[in-house]
């Protein structure tokens, strides 16, 4: 609950704080990718895991609070799952959310919708998908973020880090939510526990921009409460003071 205080707190400081000039034409506080990994190491039951979690927190009381405390009191969401090279597919296309019923309806969405693939894992492939959705989005925002969450290194297509600088230079931020996985794959065992750990791994290689983050879920049972705070954490930087959001990486 204390990161929830904080983050909320700092929203209400970057809502009064942030020159209007600079929110002028937004139609909304921040535009969100939400890109699931659905790559081969990802189960039934950690992708079920994965998409109730995702379902969850945009409803939670915790996340509405914070979108609704910004300047236009919503967000505008796209929600892609991902996978090998030149898997990425669209699952909920640009809406926004702002209140408990169009996070209702993006949880119905997700709910009813077939998964994607299961393939190899290119985060880098996601990037670059991602960073095209921005071009089409029908709401306008100065905040620019995609939201990467997967469990393995990218080991297919073009060189992430390179991606990475990219969209960096476009003006994105690249956050990562890294899901451990407590059994290393046998035939494969760097790939989702690379030396130095996931975490550190994605701290180097994905994530970047301003105020740029990893959150870690311990496992996926643990993922539903990551998803939460780190939505939180990126609706509120959407309105934080520019200080703080550089010193947040």
């Amino acid at each position: 609950m204390r990161i929830v205080k904080i983050l909320l707190a700092l929203t209400f400081a970057g809502v009064a704080l942030q020159p209007a000039a600079t929110r002028a034409g937004d139609d909304v506080d921040l535009l969100l990718v939400l890109a699931a990994d659905v790559s081969r190491s990802i189960d039934a039951g950690k992708f079920q895991l994965q998409r109730d979690g995702y379902a969850a927190a945009m409803s939670d009381p915790r996340v509405l609070h914070t979108i609704q405390s910004g300047h236009n009191g919503r967000i505008g969401v796209t929600f892609v799952e991902w996978s090998g090279i030149g898997a990425q597919r669209v699952v909920i296309d640009w809406m926004t959310v702002g209140d408990a019923a169009s996070a209702k309806d993006f949880g119905d969405r997700l709910s009813e919708a077939p998964r994607s693939f299961m393939d190899r894992t290119s985060i880098s492939g996601v990037i670059e998908f991602a960073m095209n959705e921005f071009d089409r989005a029908p709401f306008t925002s100065v905040r620019h973020t995609i939201d990467v969450s997967g469990d393995g290194t990218n080991n297919a297509g073009r060189d992430v880090t390179a991606l990475r600088d990219e969209a960096v230079g476009k003006g994105i931020t690249i956050n990562g939510l890294v899901i451990l996985s407590d059994n290393p794959m046998s035939w494969n065992p760097d790939h989702t526990n690379p030396p130095g750990g996931l975490d550190n791994y994605y701290r180097n290689n994905v994530i970047g921009g301003s105020g740029a983050f990893v959150m870690v879920a311990k496992n996926f049972n643990s993922f539903g409460q990551a998803i939460i705070n780190k939505m939180i954490a990126e609706v509120a930087q959407a309105g934080a003071p520019k200080s703080w959001r550089a010193s947040a990486r």
